[in-house]
């Protein structure tokens, strides 16, 4: 049996952090998170119990296209990657909250960044939210959570009923607002999901995650399409749905695992 990593272990073998300073982050739900800091450099530090799986990227793929997104100014660099070992680079900047959607100048340049995501080149791996979708459910049913089957199973339809992507392309997959980081410029963070999907997914994880009224959706989808938005509403509103579905089912999902 391997002995369990520590972050001392990690740093240790790292040259140039062994005497960093280390401290909990929160916010790491598979994980151990925490900040690392040695002479004037700060880092990311994240160490998984167990390789990572799908819905997951593997953290070597995650690392593969977070540099890729680093080389065209969407995301912080690379550090260190293993089976379960990610450190990146901690940059300064401003973490978005939800009144940061308010804001009509940052939804133009969140569209903009956006779009820039959605033309990096492809992952290889395509985003399977019918596959997602029933392991969530499996998670439930073998905690035996007491939930309403008849929404468990609505879930899986609309889900199920999703048509395959006309344009796929590059995608986060996790675009919630604590993912949003202004260096000043937009980058993000937390590329573990990060694959081949429908770009309405990403466009529909802002509008349905953060509740955003039809004005500022109509306006992020005009930011998108350069003032083109209004004919795509039907297509963002599909992927809203699915959004909806995948998230009602990890949240129960997660409730099972206390």
């Amino acid at each position: 049996m391997s002995q369990k990593q520590t972050p001392e272990s990690v740093l240790a073998g790292l040259s140039g952090w062994e005497n960093a300073t280390i401290s909990e982050l929160s916010g790491g739900l598979t994980n151990r998170t925490l900040l690392v800091e040695c002479d004037g450099r700060r880092a990311v530090l994240k160490i998984d119990e167990v390789p990572r799986e799908a819905p997951f990227n593997s953290r070597k793929t995650e690392a593969q296209i977070q540099t890729t997104a680093v080389e065209h100014g969407l995301a912080n660099a690379v550090i260190l990657v293993t089976d379960t070992v990610y450190m990146t680079e901690f940059v300064e900047g401003v973490i978005w909250s939800n009144d940061c959607l308010e804001e009509n100048a940052n939804l133009d340049n969140l569209a903009a960044a956006l779009k820039r995501v959605h033309a990096l080149p492809l992952t290889g791996r395509t985003f399977d939210g019918v596959r997602a979708g029933r392991e969530y459910i499996q998670c439930i049913t073998d905690s035996n959570v007491n939930v309403d089957a008849d929404k468990v199973n609505e879930c899986l339809r609309i889900i199920e009923a999703a048509p395959r992507p006309l344009n796929l392309c590059c995608c986060h997959n996790d675009l919630v607002v604590e993912n949003i980081v202004n260096t000043p410029e937009v980058r993000f963070l937390d590329w573990e999901y990060a694959c081949d999907n429908d770009p309405f997914f990403d466009l529909a994880t802002i509008v349905a995650h953060h509740g955003l009224l039809p004005v500022q959706s109509d306006y992020l989808l005009d930011a998108y399409f350069d003032g083109d938005g209004q004919r795509w509403r039907e297509q963002l509103a599909r992927q809203a749905r699915v959004y909806d579905a995948l998230f009602w089912l990890w949240q129960t999902a997660r409730k099972g695992r206390g």
